[in-house]
């Protein structure tokens, strides 16, 4: 894997995740509010589900 192909992702990723702050300021707001009170078990179980699927996808379409 090439670093230009990781920064690249890596920009992609940024946009992806600016977008919901720049468009819906207050929803993320009140979901960022939502997501601090949940337990950690449940935010680790959500990271892990997103880290896996975001394997599957890599080994899908490399």
């Amino acid at each position: 894997m090439s670093l230009q192909l990781l920064m690249t992702a890596l920009g992609l990723v940024l946009i992806i995740e600016g977008l919901g702050p720049l468009i819906f300021p207050a929803q993320w707001q009140k979901y960022l509010l939502e997501l601090s009170t949940q337990k950690q078990n449940v935010l680790r179980r959500l990271g892990g589900s997103l880290v896996t699927a975001g394997v599957v996808l890599l080994i899908i379409f490399q």
